[in-house]
């Protein structure tokens, strides 16, 4: 119901009930007038209790909101008097019954967030609509970056920071992390492995074969004349090839299997020596920051770079503005199957709903104060006409039925009275 509605039924039920004051008024005069012989003594107390009651309701009704008839009487205008204590009390009536923890860990774990966001996202339109929402965003950030003045900014807050940055700290301190725990040695697994795979291609051993043999030729040609002789020199170089990758792959096998080898410890120490000529080496990080300067003052690298960066706007943007935009496909579509994924794993909808009561919890105190404070601060800051006005649009109109029947139950009390009074002369 707007509030036009709501001002037309507050001023019809105003009208009744002043309607039925006067007709009171009036009844009670006639009442007068007759001299209350016979049955109009008790029509007179009817209407005389009557005009009593509906005139104290009408005050009591009136002094809620303002003076009656603008007249400074002490206790009345309540609401506009009491205004910061009624927004103290609104503001922690909400907060202890409406934004208490627990009131607040029910209602989420009743609403159950992790299947409702699996349920909402696997359906088309609203994977649709999150995809709109997200473009809209990507699409105002583009324009916010596309701004000159934004770009300048931006552009020169990167550079400084990257002339700030002191790159060899920070890549030892990231090596450093990398290395816990042994991490450099499964790497160093790792490229054994692909070596070890390597060594054994037929091809890499004939390429083998082959260097062996040119290099032989060249630096000692009579030696491979005279060897020519006597045997095939590439059966003789695939030979040497073969033996040497056995030797090779003995070692590296020998270095795999054996965890205390020394080439692994060497391989340790030359690691740790390097991360930390990386994180406390002056020299180290002057070279670095130098190489770093170099890159960053080249105007082709710079040139470079924004090209790129320019060439991915326009791409994004007209991707954006396309119909058909694969972006937004593909953002609606991982919706969907991010809803379905979610569907197809209970465990993860509960542990979501598990993390937002966890969440909840946590903020709750600094949200319910927040909350509360924000409340109370709307209500102080209103103005009393308008704190009036809207209260008045909102509870009058059942504030009106207060004076009908205070004008009907105090005519009702007038006759019982006069009943009393009557019965006691007889």
């Amino acid at each position: 119901m707007d509030k036009h509605q709501r001002r037309q039924q507050l001023n019809r039920m105003k009208f009744i009930a002043t309607a039925l004051l006067v007709a009171m008024a009036m009844l009670w005069a006639v009442a007068r007038f007759q001299q209350e012989a016979g049955v109009w003594g008790w029509v007179a107390a009817f209407a005389e209790a009557a005009v009593i009651g509906a005139l104290a309701d009408w005050f009591a009704v009136v002094a809620i909101f303002r003076h009656p008839l603008k007249l400074p009487i002490p206790r009345t205008a309540i609401i506009p008097r009491n205004k910061d204590r009624i927004a103290d009390n609104l503001a922690a009536f909400i907060r202890d019954n409406f934004l208490g923890v627990e009131v607040m860990v029910d209602k989420v774990r009743s609403i159950r967030p992790g299947q409702k966001i699996a349920t909402w996202l696997g359906q088309r339109e609203r994977a649709d609509f999150v995809a709109d929402k997200l473009m809209l965003i990507l699409r105002g950030g583009l324009h916010f970056v596309n701004d000159e003045r934004v770009s300048k900014l931006l552009r020169r807050a990167v550079n400084q920071r990257l002339q700030e940055m002191d790159l060899g700290n920070a890549a030892g301190q990231l090596l450093d992390m990398l290395t816990q725990g042994g991490q450099h040695q499964a790497l160093l697994d790792e490229v054994l492995r692909r070596l070890s795979t390597l060594l054994d291609d037929p091809d890499t051993q004939q390429t083998m074969s082959g260097a062996i043999i040119e290099v032989s030729r060249r630096e000692y040609p009579k030696l491979m004349k005279l060897l020519g002789i006597m045997v095939d020199t590439e059966d003789f170089g695939m030979k040497v090839s073969v033996s040497i990758v056995e030797s090779i792959q003995h070692w590296l096998h020998d270095i795999g299997d054996d965890p205390q080898h020394p080439r692994r410890k060497q391989f340790d120490r030359a690691v740790s020596d390097f991360i930390e000529h990386m994180k406390s080496d002056p020299n180290y990080h002057r070279k670095i920051d130098q190489w770093k300067r170099q890159l960053l003052d080249t105007p082709v690298i710079a040139d470079y770079f924004d090209a790129l960066w320019s060439q991915f706007k326009t791409w994004l943007v007209n991707d954006i503005d396309s119909e058909s935009s694969r972006m937004h496909t593909r953002l609606a579509h991982g919706m969907r199957y991010l809803g379905r994924w979610m569907s197809d794993n209970p465990e993860l909808c509960d542990s979501i709903d598990d993390h937002t009561v966890d969440a909840v919890r946590a903020m709750s105190g600094d949200l319910r104060e927040s909350i509360s404070r924000h409340i109370a601060n709307t209500v102080r800051q209103w103005e009393d006409t308008a704190l009036v006005r809207e209260l008045e649009l909102s509870v009058g109109r059942d504030l009106q039925f207060i004076r009908i029947n205070g004008t009907l139950v105090g005519g009702a009390i007038g006759l019982l009275l006069h009943a009393l009074v009557t019965l006691s002369i007889f």
